[in-house]
């Protein structure tokens, strides 16, 4: 299917997330969970709380990357959840360790516990496959180790080699396909929302699936910077190297985080230059979608737009 490149009339600062048959989209006031159950869609939207409504400090360049990045992930893990209520598995009676820890925290406090304990473990994957491990591999080359350039120019290529090779291997498995595709859905109707047409199905088939604010690019963006960073690292001690990663993790995000924002608010050569990598890689993290996707694409986005206009424009 041909997709077509529409000029955007404007940037928005909505985004959003797939889920297990549905997607999650955040506006600036509200974020919106829909559904594809089996009787039907589902909808839960609720008001948007940011730390820094709270804190406005956590509002300004750089601090806010971290933070906002910590709350996404909580958000994003939390909609996963609730999507994968709609499909459980025959998995039988819950085990005796399940019952106890629900019988001794409580199901609310376990629901949070579980939140914070998969973002925590996906982050620590995450951090240990993309960053940790390259160094460790390249401290394992005795001849490398006082060649800081060469081990530089290693581990970098080591991360992007495991980072494209686990996409693309994510990519070929059956039960991220239609993740992917309601991925897939997400950017198209944005695109759409963006170009200022009415959003129908018709009008969202034909938009391109790729997004230059996407977590994707985002993740690629963050293994780049950490690479160029990781030249300010002139030590030998591989345990030493792989602290210091660790240390200079935030302001790596901090940073990544401000890069997406200036690129995703503005088309001009120079921005498409910087996010064609990361564009590229959507190809592996995003399928065309079905109507039914677009569907549930398109309701989830309505439900975020603000009512006053343009009041979601970068």
């Amino acid at each position: 299917m041909k997709q077509e490149t529409v000029k955007e009339q404007f940037k928005t600062m909505i985004g959003g997330q797939a889920l297990i048959e549905g997607i999650l989209m955040q506006g600036p006031e509200k974020k919106s969970v829909v559904v594809r159950g089996p009787e039907g869609l589902v909808v839960k939207t609720e008001p948007l709380k940011l730390p820094k409504d709270r804190y406005p400090i956590l509002g300004w360049p750089l601090l806010r990357g971290v933070v906002n990045f910590a709350a996404s992930m909580v958000g994003g893990v939390k909609a996963l959840l609730y999507s994968a209520e709609f499909f459980p598995e025959e998995a039988g009676e819950p085990s005796k360790f399940d019952r106890w820890l629900e019988d001794k925290i409580g199901s609310e406090k376990m629901e949070k516990f579980v939140i914070y304990l998969a973002v925590v473990l996906g982050v620590a994957f995450s951090v240990g496959l993309f960053i940790l491990l390259p160094t460790f591999l390249t401290g394992l080359i005795p001849g490398l180790r006082a060649n800081f350039l060469a081990r530089n120019l290693l581990e970098g290529l080591l991360k992007i080699a495991l980072f494209m090779g686990y996409m693309i291997l994510i990519s070929r498995m059956q039960d991220m396909r239609r993740v992917f595709s309601y991925h897939g859905a997400e950017h198209k109707t944005i695109r759409c929302y963006e170009a200022r047409l009415p959003l129908t199905v018709e009008n969202v088939r034909p938009m391109t699936r790729m997004h230059p604010r996407c977590g994707t690019s985002f993740l690629l963006v963050v293994i780049c910077i950490s690479i160029l960073c990781g030249c300010f690292i002139r030590v030998e001690n591989t345990w030493l190297r792989m602290g210091l990663h660790l240390l200079m993790l935030p302001v790596i995000v901090a940073v990544s985080y401000e890069f997406n924002r200036l690129v995703g608010r503005y088309d001009n050569r120079l921005t498409r230059i910087l996010t064609a990598p990361g564009m590229w890689m959507q190809n592996f993290t995003t399928n065309e979608p079905d109507d039914s996707m677009i569907e549930v694409a398109i309701r989830a986005l309505e439900e975020v737009i603000p009512e006053k206009a343009g009041a979601d424009q970068w």
